[in-house]
């Protein structure tokens, strides 16, 4: 990214501009720091991204949490037996990590075994659950955590029923149950399309629908579009290109066909496509061709990625519309409008970048 970026637009003080320019290589790249440098997505057999996440952004949801879910999940704390509000759940559906959201078991593999916790014979995907020794109160016994954020969630038993004769002990206070219909999505199905948007642009959840969106530099639209009324979640990553998990570098050398991309989750029930496609040509200058303001390349081009006829139509009719307006000043709006291939998360530390840094972008609020 330039520096012109974080230095030209705003009101951000003098410190502040200080800090962002001191954030670049003399190249203009971030320069993250070395532990995050080679954070990739490392996705399961079921399409979720694993990658163990930095212990700085783990610690920040876990403020979040109540105190006994702290405990378990941070302290290795454990909650007292036939307490937990999961235990005689019988719903159907998933529970996940109540830290980073990562789904670990499922409502079919859930028994009773009559000792006051949570108990399933298998995980929802061998890699979601990582185990260790655990060699507390005098005793060897197999800790199990979550793969990706490192909470701990219980211990495992070989006493538990066929086909795996195992029984994963879990405290309560370290998941989250989701009904089925609204498990969280994948974040990709290996070497398919996104499986996340297959066909209906729908996340698995009824009320969850997911958009894809270029505007040069990712930093500003993420924030923007993360705090959005009924948005859900806004990560950034790259799209559009032909390389399969492209890096950063590998996507700023123009070569792999990458555009920096945002992927919004939102509720339809509270923010609708349009309500996002509003938002997102107040963010950034259609008109501009494989640029914004001082950065160029065609990673940086204007991009929607639709992923179901609904959003194209509704896209390309919002284009038409703010060209009979003359918007712009009556430039030539050109955006590209392309159904959505693979989405890859960009780096970790390009993740909620201005709100770690303190910088800013050529984005302007359109709430």
């Amino acid at each position: 990214m330039s520096t012109a970026k974080l230095v030209g637009i705003g009101l951000m003080g003098f410190a502040a501009a200080v800090f962002a320019l001191h954030s670049m290589t003399a190249k203009g790249q971030p320069a993250p720091k070395k532990s995050e440098e080679t954070v990739k997505p490392q996705y399961s057999k079921s399409g979720y991204d694993i990658a163990p996440l930095p212990k700085d952004r783990v610690a920040a949801w876990a403020a979040k949490l109540d105190p006994e879910a702290f405990n378990v999940t941070q302290d290795g704390g454990t909650e007292r037996a036939f307490c937990g509000g999961l235990l005689a759940n019988k719903e159907s559906g998933v529970y996940t990590c109540v830290v980073c959201g990562l789904p670990l078991f499922s409502s079919e593999q859930k028994f009773e075994s009559g000792t006051g916790w949570p108990s399933f014979f298998d995980k929802f995907d061998p890699d979601h659950v990582s185990e260790v020794i655990d060699r507390s109160m005098g005793m060897v016994r197999t800790e199990i955590n979550c793969a990706r954020c490192g909470a701990h969630l219980g211990h495992v038993f070989e006493d538990g029923p066929p086909p795996t004769g195992l029984r994963y002990c879990l405290n309560s206070a370290a998941l989250k149950f989701a009904e089925k219909d609204k498990a969280p999505p994948p974040d990709r199905a290996p070497g398919k399309e996104n499986a996340a948007v297959s066909a209906t642009g729908k996340d698995a959840g009824k009320e969850q629908a997911v958009a894809y969106f270029a505007g040069g530099c990712f930093w500003g639209i993420e924030h923007y579009f993360q705090v959005g009324p009924g948005v859900i979640d806004a990560v950034s990553g790259y799209m559009q290109g032909h390389t399969e998990n492209p890096d950063y570098k590998q996507v700023c050398s123009d070569s792999t066909g990458h555009a920096e991309t945002v992927k919004v989750v939102y509720d339809p029930s509270k923010i609708k496509y349009r309500d996002l496609l509003v938002a997102f040509f107040k963010m950034h200058d259609p008109t501009q061709m494989n640029r914004q303001g001082p950065d160029y390349g065609s990673q940086y081009r204007s991009g929607i990625w639709y992923v179901n006829d609904e959003q194209r139509v509704e896209a390309e009719k919002y284009i038409k519309e703010l060209e009979s307006q003359k918007a712009f000043d009556g430039r030539k709006i050109v955006t590209q409008v392309e159904k959505a291939k693979t989405f890859y998360p960009a780096e970790e530390y390009h993740q909620d970048y201005i709100d770690k840094t303190g910088g800013v972008c050529h984005v302007a609020n359109p709430w």
